[in-house]
């Protein structure tokens, strides 16, 4: 029988790991994307090494699309988020996650939008130096504020929760938010090994001051090109770009 040196809980921020994961292992399908997150997190436990540790559980935290109904000011259209790409993709990816062993699937509020759009990052630049003109502006030019509620609230609990209750040694937390940093002083406090997962985005100081270790488990870019999870970008599959929370 296999002798575990650690129990681990693998806490994901679902809007931070889309957006990462899309930059570095490239566009996928609602299936393949649930698939690549699975097999990502399980890297985490470190098989078939003498550091192996077994998996209490992923718990995996994300918003459900938004479906309200708000309007474009280049398109002068109303456009209707629920029969959005976004929409069906999203709502494709929590119906494939759920079905995975040991992964609990963590809502939290619808997103939110104000309903206000704002140019895509050098669209503006673009038009102030003459390089576009307004009449140019599509839809893709712009892009939906759209905010993530209840989240990080829920991750918090989670962590205290797994620590209250002696559940586990070692918590893994896929994230480069420092607004964890009050969880994770707690959670070491208690004795647990915190380790963070940004997947190779910079880390604050407050943040990488309060963690036990960091390890992104792909190579940082461009070595990711290599990683069997990667998808050429050419092959595209449908994958919306996530909004910015």
């Amino acid at each position: 029988m296999a002798s575990f040196t650690e129990r681990t809980a693998i806490l994901v921020d679902g809007g931070f790991y889309r957006i990462r994961a899309q930059t570095l292992f490239g566009d996928k399908s609602p299936e393949e994307r649930a698939d690549e997150l699975f097999s990502y997190c399980m890297r985490h436990l470190n098989k078939g090494t003498k550091d192996e540790s077994s998996l209490y559980r992923i718990f995996y935290y994300d918003c459900p699309p938004s479906t309200k109904v708000v309007y474009n000011p280049v398109t002068q259209r109303h456009v209707n988020l629920a029969k959005s790409n976004q929409y069906r993709w999203t709502t494709a990816f929590f119906r494939v996650l759920v079905t995975k062993r040991k992964v609990a699937l963590r809502r939290g509020e619808e997103l939110a939008s104000s309903g206000d759009y704002t140019l895509r990052q050098g669209v503006l630049k673009d038009l102030c130096a003459g390089r576009r003109s307004i009449e140019t502006l599509t839809d893709h030019d712009t892009r939906l504020n759209i905010m993530q509620k209840g989240v990080d609230m829920r991750i918090g609990l989670d962590i205290a929760s797994l620590v209250e209750r002696n559940l586990v040694t070692q918590i893994v937390l896929i994230s480069g938010d420092s607004d964890f940093v009050p969880a994770a002083k707690y959670a070491r406090r208690h004795g647990i090994d915190f380790v963070l997962d940004p997947m190779w985005q910079t880390v604050s100081p407050s943040l990488n001051e309060h963690v036990d270790g960091i390890r992104s488990c792909v190579s940082r870019p461009p070595g990711n090109e290599s990683d069997l999870l990667y998808r050429r970008r050419e092959a595209r599959v449908g994958e919306p770009a996530q909004q910015s929370s």
